[in-house]
């Protein structure tokens, strides 16, 4: 996770992650806004996603439960902000919640989706927009849990392409 100084002054936490898929853009699309689809490659390697609910559309929700190899649940949920469908979604996560319930972890995602030659390059940002010191670990783990979870959609596209 690469830091920077936003205007207040405070660390901005920020993370970009570049994929290309040899799928058309639909389909990789559909792997982030349909529920069954987006439930067989979220998490890292190892983890499940026995909930998983999305609603892709400006002010829906995403509910998704990542059960780890240990059998812990951690559990997120978020807003959609912006579908542009096949192009790009934006939304917020919140996880990690504390003993009172409040989030330890807040981050603004987008994710863009281009297409050439039938191939579909697809463009992560992952924006820290609040965290708690006890999302430390965590925040290790962004890059890696993320690029655990493409390697895995591009097996479950794959696995789509050749059925």
């Amino acid at each position: 996770m690469a830091a920077s100084e936003s205007g207040s002054g405070a660390a901005k936490r920020e993370l970009v992650i570049t994929r290309t898929f040899d799928a058309p853009r639909e389909l990789v699309f559909k792997a982030w806004t349909e529920p069954e689809r987006l439930a067989r490659w979220w998490g890292p390697r190892g983890f499940t996603a026995p909930v998983c609910e999305v609603d892709a559309r400006p002010g829906g929700a995403i509910r998704i439960h990542m059960r780890g190899p240990d059998g812990a649940v951690y559990p997120m949920t978020g807003v959609f902000h912006e579908i542009a469908e096949p192009e790009r979604l934006v939304y917020t996560s919140v996880a990690l919640e504390d003993e009172e319930g409040g989030p330890q972890l807040e981050v603004l995602t987008t994710v863009t989706f281009a297409e050439q030659n039938g191939a579909t390059t697809l463009t992560l940002r992952a924006v820290v927009v609040k965290s708690t010191p006890a999302a430390a670990a965590a925040l290790d783990g962004i890059e890696e849990g993320w690029n655990q979870s493409l390697d895995r959609l591009a097996a479950t596209i794959c696995e789509e392409e050749t059925q």
